[in-house]
């Protein structure tokens, strides 16, 4: 099946998730430097880690220690979280930017929780998609639209859940899938771009949008992704890489995030059709440079 993109301006989503290092100044301080960078959506991470983990995963080192902010994974995770009062604090400062406010859910918890501040969409992370108690609160209880990453997926189980969500008949309305793959950074031949074609011949009927969410170093396969169809684009963000934490490495910082709107709008402006045979920039060279018989 061949698709007519019509090449909408391509949607850029800063991830800061957990990049503010348990820090809510420096969460905002990445809010005002990704708005001032060109980004108009912002995402965090949402987890109840005693819902997610089990006890033995608490209570087990992380398996990188100097990334670690605790004893155990669980310690870690628990000093990078923040609570309902405090995603609330970031949505109102997002909206005093005029950015919008989401975040990835990871659990029942979480997704109830975040549920009630009715944001225009919320994330499902690779790693959860497969939790279908959440997805069924996501697609029974939540209005707005739902985005979800395939990383680390079978496609036979993109299958399930994207026919989960047809049961309702929600996938065509409130569904976009994200092409993805799961690593930190992701080497450029594992970033597997023409999956994106997958997705638009399989799914491009069936759900309401389909983006790229990318773990790569750069700003290039970004640009190639939205030529290939994706309408949102989703990078990690961060104000410097050097900083501890698994993500960071993998993340903007600000300039390079500068470059990714920028150059995404210009490729935007870029893609269409020639207007007439003879563009009104082209007479002038025309007149002067081409040759007559």
């Amino acid at each position: 099946m061949k698709f007519d993109f019509n090449y909408e301006e391509p949607k850029v989503i800063a991830e800061i998730g957990c990049n503010h290092m348990g820090e809510m100044k420096i969460a905002k301080e990445l809010i005002s430097l990704a708005h001032s960078s060109g980004a108009k959506y912002i995402k965090f991470q949402k987890r109840n880690n005693r819902e997610l983990l089990t006890q033995a995963q608490y209570d087990t080192p992380h398996p990188v220690p100097e990334n670690s902010y605790g004893d155990t994974y669980g310690a870690h995770r628990e000093f990078l979280e923040f609570n309902v009062a405090q995603h609330k604090e970031l949505k109102e400062y997002c909206d005093e930017f005029g950015v919008v406010y989401s975040t990835s859910v990871w659990d029942v918890t979480s997704a109830k929780e975040m549920i009630s501040f009715e944001p225009e969409f919320l994330k499902v992370p690779s790693a959860c998609n497969n939790n279908f108690k959440m997805l069924k609160v996501l697609r029974d209880e939540f209005k707005g639209q739902v985005q979800l990453s395939i990383g680390m997926t079978t496609r036979e189980e993109v299958e399930e859940i994207i026919s989960f969500f047809e049961e309702t008949s929600q996938a065509k309305t409130r569904l976009l899938i994200y092409s993805c793959t799961s690593g930190y950074p992701v080497p450029f031949e594992d970033v597997s771009l023409l999956e994106i074609n997958w997705l638009y011949e399989n799914y491009g009927d069936r759900v309401n949008e389909i983006g790229f969410s990318g773990h790569h170093l750069g700003i290039s396969v970004d640009i190639a992704a939205y030529t290939l169809g994706a309408r949102w684009i989703e990078r990690h963000f961060t104000k410097d890489i050097t900083w501890k934490g698994t993500d960071h490495g993998a993340s903007l910082m600000a300039d390079g995030m500068r470059r990714l709107t920028r150059d995404l709008s210009a490729v935007h402006k870029a893609l269409t059709y020639k207007s007439d045979e003879i563009l009104p920039i082209e007479k002038v060279q025309r007149d002067k440079l081409k040759s007559r018989k």
